[in-house]
């Protein structure tokens, strides 16, 4: 069930993050780096049936959440049954699969304002691809580019902009672990200029974009192949 009456939106990428419940099969849904839970609330508030697996390593930052931002309202079933699950823990561990496997993962995970340097290791992606149903996906938010990295781009202007994904270190790991099923967008200069990532064959866009409120159903249309 889709609830389109919500004003929360953020304009950064824990918007694109509430993106992903129509391109994935039905089932639970984890967020590796839940921090103070804006991903969830969006989610929930947007997706009220959704079932979230919230997991963080730091235990003090969840807390405070509770306290503070409202996280432990989303601990609380919604009338449509969707509800956060947090765990306190190391998304890399087994403890982090479910028996069956998420129908999808966001993947949010940083450390110090850069992206874990295990998340730029192809093996990594292999590794937690198990802990994914069939046909589940990963969306990720990748972090900036690398600077002086040009030359990975390609000089011929009409594909420069298909080429910038290769300036991120996270979507080229991905682009190793899953050749020809890796999308990609950039966000804008207003929303910080991250990269975004989603496993998976491209979705139909006109069908993702129809099934999302307004605000959000334009910025569908940036997602394309890594080529």
């Amino acid at each position: 069930m889709l609830n389109k009456s919500i004003s929360k939106w953020t304009g950064s990428y824990w918007d694109e993050f509430a993106t992903l419940p129509p391109v994935v099969p039905p089932g639970p849904m984890a967020i590796f780096g839940l921090g103070g839970g804006t991903a969830a609330h969006l989610m929930l508030h947007l997706w009220p049936s959704l079932q979230l697996e919230g997991w963080e390593i730091d235990g003090i930052l969840i807390d405070k959440s509770r306290d503070y931002l409202g996280l432990c309202d989303l601990e609380k079933h919604t009338t449509d049954g969707g509800v956060l699950n947090i765990h306190i823990g190391d998304v890399f561990s087994p403890r982090a699969a479910i028996s069956g496997g998420y129908a999808a993962i966001i993947v949010d995970l940083f450390a110090e304002g850069k992206v874990l340097p295990q998340l730029e290791q192809a093996a990594t992606w292999l590794e937690l691809n198990d802990k994914l149903m069939p046909n589940g996906r990963f969306m990720v938010n990748c972090g900036a580019g690398e600077e002086g990295s040009t030359a990975m781009i390609s000089q011929n202007d009409d594909s420069s902009m298909d080429d910038t994904w290769r300036l991120n270190a996270t979507i080229r790991a991905l682009c190793e672990a899953f050749p020809g099923q890796v999308n990609w967008k950039k966000m804008a200069k207003s929303a910080g200029e991250n990269y975004m990532a989603l496993t998976g064959p491209l979705p139909d866009l006109s069908t993702w974009s129809a099934a999302l409120p307004n605000e959000l159903n334009s910025g569908v249309n940036q997602w394309r192949a890594c080529n």
